[in-house]
């Protein structure tokens, strides 16, 4: 865990400032004659560069707040010969808290990136009273940009606009869902626009810039409207063309923005399987938990080696691990197997309960040499009554893998394993076959589905969550036998095994299940494919 005495002034701070491409380009489109403009942290004075030379010619005044003073310093120096601008050295909440019913026409900046583990007791109690006092729920872990998003559009004036530089995490992670809803409650119009190369990459931080107007009228009438730019870099932030932007409705939930990146067309029909009863919500047939959590992977997974030399045949079950590579549909006895010659960790250690006096002599030795190198210091072993019992061990019908490249695994347990915490595990409800939960998956309209709720990181993984996986659209196929739907997964199974390649599995599903018996088009399969290599390869483009 990362800790104060560790981080750097600059973490601390958080404090990463912006080139001068990204400051000009929102200075520019949020100029306008006449206006009071704030800047909450202004740094070294970036934002402030960028208005002193955009804005030469036009009556302005602009606030410019910095709590670290020598950073002020540097960014009076940048319009020393300006009369235009006050400076404050202070907090930027301390300054929120007194100056509520201020308003800005305009208000730009680059939010500092500080993580909830870096600020005091105090700033974290503050933020989230700020945040109910908005009408959001109360969060204390939430990094500091969140509050800060909220504190400056509470801020701006009606027909006011907002330019902020912030990360792409905005779009796609649960802590920031009721930012979203905010966000599309209180500005009419919002524009992202996204980079496919990275703009800090010492951090390897994606951002994004968000750049919103306010409107009461359009917003009490639910006209308001968001759009989603990607640019190449920076430098080409000037072939952004205002005309060329196309905007949606904004729907004012909490859901994901990811479906932002698709075009109008592309939404409707992401809805129309959305309101087809030819699909279904996963969470309507299928449980889903999270993987074993062990604590300590390393300890409690073994090879057969470990398990030969202290006699643990009796108390492990067979493992689906990480390093297993599945090429099919089924994990079965032969693939275990093949793991075990391989010495890769094919085996969970489940030590009974029973007491430890009866344990045997090797499985003590064991306990005894992990507790020797502080095999049970981890958090989730110390807070059990027996550090070594790991909870919750069960087979599950189906794994899910939580992090992939391609797109997540599904695969068929057929030998009563278990799996940690790398995969989920899947068990039907009712009486619904397994295998047809397993053919159901493999369709384009699913693998679209799965991009738009998971979420993505700038190394170009996909990792999805149980509350993510619940709202996969999976394709309603109970009018197959259980004899036709063999035949299928045979072939499937098959043609992943020759070559592995996803498209020609969702070629045949697409054509001989979804295309003959549901009602959607050839040219409708097509186009929910395109969304998920749309998706697919911008996120992979970010490896």
């Amino acid at each position: 865990m990362k800790i104060k005495e560790n981080a750097s002034s600059q973490k601390l701070r958080g404090g990463y400032y912006t080139p001068l491409e990204l400051s000009n380009f929102i200075v520019k489109w949020g100029k306008r004659e006449n206006i009071e403009i704030l800047e909450p942290s202004c740094g070294d004075g970036s934002f402030l560069e960028s208005i002193n030379k955009e804005y030469l010619n036009i009556n302005y005044k602009c606030t410019a707040i910095e709590l670290l003073e020598g950073e002020l310093e540097k960014a009076k120096s940048v319009v020393k010969n300006s009369k235009n601008f006050d400076f404050l050295n202070q907090d930027f909440y301390d300054y929120y808290e007194n100056h509520k019913n201020k308003k800005y026409d305009l208000i730009v900046g680059n939010p500092p990136y500080i993580r909830y583990q870096y600020l005091s007791q105090s700033q974290r109690d503050y933020q989230s009273k700020m945040l109910t006092q908005s009408g959001m729920k109360s969060n204390k872990l939430i990094n500091s940009w969140v509050a800060f998003v909220v504190a400056s559009v509470n801020l701006l004036k009606d027909k006011g606009k907002i330019g902020l530089v912030i990360p792409a995490e905005l779009l796609q992670v649960a802590y920031a869902k009721d930012l979203r809803l905010y966000l599309t409650n209180n500005l009419s119009k919002i524009t992202i626009v996204a980079f496919k190369e990275l703009v800090f990459p010492e951090v390897q931080q994606e951002v994004i810039l968000l750049m919103g107007e306010k409107d009461i009228s359009q917003i009490n009438d639910d006209k308001g409207e968001i759009s989603f730019i990607e640019t190449q870099n920076i430098s080409s932030l000037s072939d952004v063309s205002d005309g060329k932007i196309e905007y949606k409705h904004i729907n004012h939930s909490t859901d994901k923005w990811t479906k932002y990146l698709l075009s109008n067309s592309e939404i409707k029909l992401i809805t129309k399987a959305q309101n087809s009863k030819d699909f279904k919500y996963f969470d309507e047939i299928a449980n889903v938990d999270v993987g074993i959590t062990t604590g300590n992977n390393k300890y409690f997974s073994v090879d057969k080696n470990i398990v030969e030399e202290y006699k643990l045949k009796n108390v492990v079950n067979s493992l689906i691990g990480r390093s297993c590579h599945i090429n099919g549909l089924y994990f079965d006895n032969d693939l275990w197997l093949e793991n075990v010659e391989e010495n890769k960790r094919s085996f969970l250690i489940n030590f009974p309960d029973t007491p430890f006096e009866k344990y045997e002599k090797e499985h003590k030795n064991y306990i005894f040499n992990g507790e020797k190198n502080n095999e049970n210091s981890g958090y989730k072993c110390r807070i059990r009554q027996r550090w070594y019992r790991v909870p919750s061990i069960w087979a599950p019908q189906i794994f899910l893998l939580r992090r992939s490249n391609l797109y997540p695994k599904f695969i068929l347990n057929e030998i009563n394993a278990v799996s940690t915490d790398t995969m989920h595990r899947i068990t039907t409800k009712g009486n619904l076959n397994p295998k047809l939960l397993l053919l159901s998956y493999y369709n384009s309209i699913t693998f679209a589905s799965i991009e738009l709720e998971a979420r993505s990181y700038g190394g170009g993984v996909l990792e999805i969550l149980p509350g993510e996986v619940k709202k996969i659209l999976i394709s309603d196929l109970s009018f197959i036998t259980e004899e036709e739907t063999q035949i299928h997964l045979k072939k499937i199974d098959s043609m992943l095994k020759m070559d592995n390649d996803i498209e020609k599995v969702l070629d045949y599903v697409d054509r001989k299940i979804i295309l003959k018996n549901l009602n959607f088009t050839e040219k409708e399969l097509i186009n929910y494919r395109n969304i998920w290599r749309k998706l697919k390869d911008r996120r992979l483009n970010r490896k």
